[in-house]
């Protein structure tokens, strides 16, 4: 049984898209046989044991807090985690490292992976860099992020093997010079054994909230600007205008949402503007279960060009109706008029107008919803995303059994 210890900046029980892929992704490799376990370095803050068993996985906690200035304390990070992985796998030895970003988890991976001799596979969910511009603590160009992009290359260059979660992020390593042919692919996905017919409508919770009859225009999530909250907002008087029953509810809470209530007090529409902060996550489904459309208006931005996210799947794999800005990270995941609907980003009267026909055009919307979750089905269930990386593991054990991987430094 091949023995698969994935690196990781943290994890369950924290709940965030972050944790919630690795969960799909260790509980299809256990149901597909493997022996896996996750270490979290110290940035995993929430308090627990130090091996924590969640949902039926076992994780391993790196102690400590590191210090220092800026780069020294990053680098003490990585040396704890390393030793952490090093002096874990003395008790129970893997055979694959599996590191998911940040680049602090890729460079103490591949530290332990020569000093164990096994392989180490690296994972990119999203660059950074460009995540920190995103969520409004970075700036592109900086210092800070041209070495958090630098420390990205290295990690690839000494990783056996590495993934993306989409295309955007795989095309712009290839333009960097790195080899396609060390590239995978294992795009976000879902586990569809969770999403059965979607819940009835909670019609108690829908009249305490006050949406009527709707319809309801739904963002359940985190509020960062680059979510595009404020263009969604800014859409709702010409929405009104066309359906005048039309109500907005988001669930959720971050950085904007002190803005965002302000926004929505000023705006002509502010009684159809529906904010529940945020909900315990078992009570999401009920949330769900009100809104008719989810929108994701992300701003056009390096960030949402190049990374996928997560929540369109579940959407559509919940069999909701699904319409987003037209940026290449929803191009990966959406058809436009055929399994959901595209309008231009950063602009409130194309992100209203394609609210209302798709609220007009009522014959095509159930085969827009079963278009969408056969294509979830098809091509980012986690029963089969999983095997994507087996075949990889499988090819670099056999390399290193026939001596031909070195370890990096």
């Amino acid at each position: 049984m091949t023995r698969v210890l994935h690196v990781l900046d943290h994890s369950l029980p924290l709940h965030s898209g972050y944790t919630f892929r690795t969960r799909a992704i260790m509980a299809a490799q256990v149901a597909a046989g493997l022996d896996v376990r996750g270490m979290t370095g110290q940035r995993h803050t929430a308090d627990g044991p130090p091996n924590e068993a969640v949902e039926g996985l076992l994780f391993h906690r790196t102690p400590g807090t590191a210090s220092g200035p800026p780069g020294v304390r990053e680098w003490r990070e990585v040396g704890a985690l390393a030793d952490a992985i090093v002096k874990l796998a003395h008790d129970w030895r893997p055979d694959v490292l599996h590191a998911h970003s940040p680049a602090l988890c890729g460079r103490a991976a591949i530290r332990a992976g020569a000093a164990l001799g096994i392989p180490v596979v690296y994972e990119i969910r999203a660059f950074w860099e460009d995540a920190a511009v995103g969520n409004g603590t970075g700036r592109a160009g900086s210092v800070k992020y041209r070495l958090t992009r630098a420390l990205e290359d290295a990690v690839v260059r000494d990783a056996d093997a590495v993934f993306t979660i989409c295309n955007g992020l795989r095309d712009d390593l290839a333009e960097r010079g790195h080899p396609a042919g060390k590239i995978g692919l294992s795009p976000n996905g879902v586990d569809l054994t969770l999403f059965g017919a979607p819940p009835a409508r909670d019609a108690a919770l829908g009249a305490r909230l006050g949406l009527g009859s709707g319809p309801v225009v739904g963002f359940i999530g985190s509020f960062y600007d680059y979510e595009g909250l404020d263009v969604l907002i800014d859409a709702m008087p010409r929405l009104i205008a066309r359906q005048p029953g039309a109500r907005l509810l988001l669930v959720g809470g971050g950085p904007m949402d002190a803005a965002l209530r302000t926004q929505a007090e000023a705006s002509p529409a502010r009684e159809a503007i529906v904010f529940t902060g945020r909900v315990p996550h078992r009570e999401v489904e009920r949330y769900y279960s009100l809104v008719d459309v989810l929108a994701y208006p992300r701003k056009a931005s390096r960030l949402t060009d190049l990374v996928t996210p997560l929540k369109p799947l579940e959407a559509m794999a919940q069999g909701r109706l699904v319409a987003a800005s037209d940026v290449g990270g929803h191009r990966e995941l959406i058809a436009d008029g055929t399994t959901g609907t595209l309008f231009a980003p950063d602009d409130p009267a194309a992100c209203a107008d394609a609210l209302a026909d798709l609220f007009d055009d009522r014959s095509g919307r159930a085969a827009m919803r079963d278009r969408a979750r056969a294509h979830v089905a098809e091509h980012h269930d986690w029963a089969r995303n999983a095997r994507r990386y087996q075949d990889v593991y499988q090819h670099l054990l056999a390399r290193r059994n026939n001596g031909e991987l070195s370890a990096a430094a």
